[in-house]
């Protein structure tokens, strides 16, 4: 969806409409989750301080979110995806992939697809999406952010090489920041330049990723939209207004951590192995912790020792306080190591993804 919470408010409240809108909480450490385009002209953006987006926008305006509504907004996009396919992989409330190979109204063309359930999403929510239309999910992404908002963009199979060949770098999924300037510095800008390396070079640079990015510059990305996903892990965290640094307030906090990790677990039905404690100090350096049970983790008398036991290998003070506690319990079924309970499935058979509808700002 384009600007999806944003755009939700908007329509709710004409007054907010033509204005730079910023979704948040308008506190020390608020962060922007959806900005209006009004106010990405200033250079406000998702995952930026509330307080560095009011200095680039003066006359910004902060509206608190509201979740069960988007939710309900996501719940009616849904309704439509299902009309037309039932291999649907939500990436979040805004965000979508659909396979339309084989699809309910027998429609021959994706792009037709796109264009229809782009109009029934304005006729019953008021909202524009944006749909990117290819033959895999790498260049479906890419396509739905090409031509935001209310786009359109189609990638064909006889065009992709040429589309990606002119591809910035950082477009390709899985290139950040760091990543990006490592390409760069190697001399690699574009998806040509990334396609002239070898696949024994990359893999030399950038580990597994390197078959990724090898495969990515030819077109290549053979993952099925999956319309289930198990649940890996079940986790909370929360940032703090003033950094923590007294061992009874981290304490006290790591305690109420623990009882908000219990109600998930409790409410998501969720059993594990596996408890993972986060924290991120005040320089935004990050380190995690973990260990591993024999025992599913579900309770506070289970959670809270191993919560303690864990924080005691973190070193904290004035000089390093924490901003940021997050705990979370993952590894479902047997007991084994964290590692071995993060590795994904790996692919499993291809199938042609000829459809993507991007809801994400």
């Amino acid at each position: 969806m384009d600007q999806f919470f944003a755009a939700v408010e908007q329509r709710d409240h004409p007054e907010l409409r033509g204005k730079p809108v910023a979704v948040g909480w308008d506190a020390e450490r608020g962060v922007v989750s959806t900005a209006s385009y009004e106010a990405r002209r200033f250079g406000v953006h998702s995952a930026q301080s509330i307080q560095m987006a009011k200095r680039l926008c003066p006359g910004l305006l902060i509206v608190e979110p509201h979740f069960s509504k988007y939710k309900e907004v996501s719940g009616q996009i849904r309704s439509i995806f299902q009309d037309y396919t039932d291999l649907i992989e939500p990436l979040s409330l805004d965000e979508a992939f659909l396979d339309v190979t084989a699809n309910k109204k027998d429609m021959p063309l994706a792009v037709d697809i796109a264009k229809e359930i782009k109009q029934r999403i304005v006729e019953t929510t008021g909202l524009t999406a944006s749909a990117g239309v290819s033959y895999c999910k790498f260049l479906a992404k890419i396509a739905s952010d090409y031509r935001k908002p209310d786009g359109l963009c189609v990638i064909h199979p006889d065009k992709a090489q040429e589309f990606i060949d002119r591809l910035d770098v950082t477009r390709i999924w899985g290139v950040g920041r760091k990543t990006a300037e490592k390409m760069h510095r190697m001399g690699i800008f574009t998806g040509r330049d990334l396609r002239g390396q070898s696949l024994q070079h990359l893999m030399e640079e950038f580990g597994k990723m390197g078959r990724v990015f090898y495969d990515f510059a030819r077109g290549i990305d053979n993952r099925p939209v999956v319309s289930e996903w198990e649940r890996k892990s079940c986790s909370c965290e929360r940032t703090y207004e003033a950094d923590l640094y007294e061992p009874a307030q981290v304490t006290i906090e790591l305690y109420h951590t623990v009882l908000e990790l219990v109600q998930r677990l409790e409410k998501a039905d969720f059993d594990g192995h596996t408890l993972t404690l986060k924290v991120k100090y005040q320089d935004f350096r990050q380190i995690t912790r973990s260990t591993t049970v024999g025992h599913v983790l579900r309770t506070k008398d289970q959670i809270l020792p191993l919560a303690k036991q864990l924080m005691s290998e973190v070193s904290y003070g004035p000089a390093h306080a924490i901003r940021l506690l997050g705990l979370g319990v993952s590894n479902p079924g047997n007991a084994t190591s964290s590692e071995d309970a993060g590795q994904s499935n790996g692919h499993r058979h291809p199938r042609w993804i000829q459809l993507e509808l991007e809801f994400k700002d």
